[in-house]
């Protein structure tokens, strides 16, 4: 798939940016703080309609603006697509083909994009937030079904934990309504965590792979989905069943701590090398080697599950990679998946800029091509 245009209007420090983007190649150039990752996150806003660094909505508002707007036509399955997203103070609205969606879940999905950037190289060494994180970009713009599915469980979640709160009025009127939450959360969470088995089971395969070309066969790299639902031997029947049995045993310790124990907001990935584990016993080399192979399988299996290669989205990140890991890096990109640079120099990009990339310069929310 081909995003051919991009327009913002009072997006981040854009007033206002039309762009015509190359199939293959585009980089942006600019020093620090001069608006190269608001580009990528306005892409991919389009893509999840989710920032991966916005704490609100409302942050991706110019300063004095009412609204901020993200415009794009995105080629796929030899369609075209026009992508329209309006971002207000209180929820946004999305068209597709200007047709309004009610639902966020009939947007998400006509774009696909992998994001790398420099806090992605603590995928493997950062905390398990950073690896649910990693689940769930991927996984909802792949499925917006798990997309809503996790949002309705970060609901139930948030008003698990209000009860759980309260323990000084651990009552049978609060028990009972703690129940009611439990269903709901037992009913989502389930679901999560199935997704994410068959996600970790798919691009296992696709990093191990990588992983072996990268380092030459001497490594073998290996991803377990690790939940605290399944680590117990006496899990028996259906996950939600066994879901639902953990939340009232843990019920009374729960109220203790004044949050939920157990479920896929606990869970993990453990990522092995020679069947060690890297996050404890790796060293940063191979830390950042994982890292990188499982950002390329993302690449491989959003082609494996959409028939078609996603936007890769290389936010800084090449400064961050030693020789070895640019060359196997650009070498996934090929001529197959359209690739979106930026960075603050262009030192090693020089032969790619000379034979099929075009190159803007950004100052101040200004672009200008060189």
């Amino acid at each position: 798939m081909i995003l051919q245009s991009l327009e913002l209007k009072d997006f981040r420090n854009y007033e206002s940016l039309s762009l015509q983007l190359s199939p293959q190649v585009t980089i942006f150039v600019g020093q620090n703080a001069q608006g190269k990752t608001n580009v990528l996150e306005s892409i991919l806003m389009l893509a999840l309609a989710k920032s991966h660094r916005a704490g609100r909505d409302s942050e991706m508002i110019r300063w004095g603006a009412d609204f901020a707007s993200v415009s794009g036509v995105v080629e796929r399955n030899q369609r075209n697509y026009s992508l329209d997203l309006k971002i207000l103070p209180r929820g946004k609205k999305v068209r597709v083909n200007g047709l309004e969606k009610r639902k966020m879940s009939d947007f998400i999905g006509h774009l696909n994009v992998v994001l790398f950037a420099p806090e992605d190289l603590m995928l493997v060494k950062g905390a398990p937030q950073a690896r649910r994180r990693f689940l769930d970009m991927e996984l909802g713009q792949m499925s917006p079904q798990y997309l809503y599915n996790l949002a309705q469980y970060q609901k139930v979640l948030q008003q698990r934990n209000n009860i759980l709160k309260d323990s000084e009025r651990m009552d049978a009127g609060l028990v009972g309504t703690l129940s009611v939450w439990d269903e709901q959360l037992v009913e989502y969470g389930a679901k999560i965590i199935r997704k994410r088995l068959e996600f970790v089971e798919k691009i296992q395969q696709f990093s191990a792979d990588i992983h072996q070309r990268i380092t030459s066969g001497r490594e073998e790299l290996t991803l377990q989905y690790k939940s605290s639902l399944l680590e117990n031997e006496n899990c028996s029947g259906s996950l939600a069943d066994f879901f639902r049995e953990q939340l009232l045993s843990r019920q009374k310790d729960d109220f203790r701590r004044g949050s939920t124990s157990v479920g896929p907001h606990r869970d993990d990935i453990e990522v092995q090398i020679n069947q060690q584990n890297v996050h404890t016993f790796g060293s940063q080399g191979q830390q950042r080697t994982a890292a990188l192979s499982m950002k390329l399988a993302e690449i491989e299996l959003i082609r494996h599950e959409v028939g078609e290669y996603p936007v890769l989205l290389l936010d800084d990140v090449l400064s961050e990679l030693d020789e070895m890991r640019q060359l196997h890096l650009l070498e996934s990109m090929g001529e197959r998946v359209q690739t979106l640079i930026t960075t603050t120099m262009t030192y090693g990009l020089q032969e790619l800029m000379q034979e099929k990339a075009v190159v803007y310069r950004v100052m101040g929310g200004s672009i200008d091509r060189t």
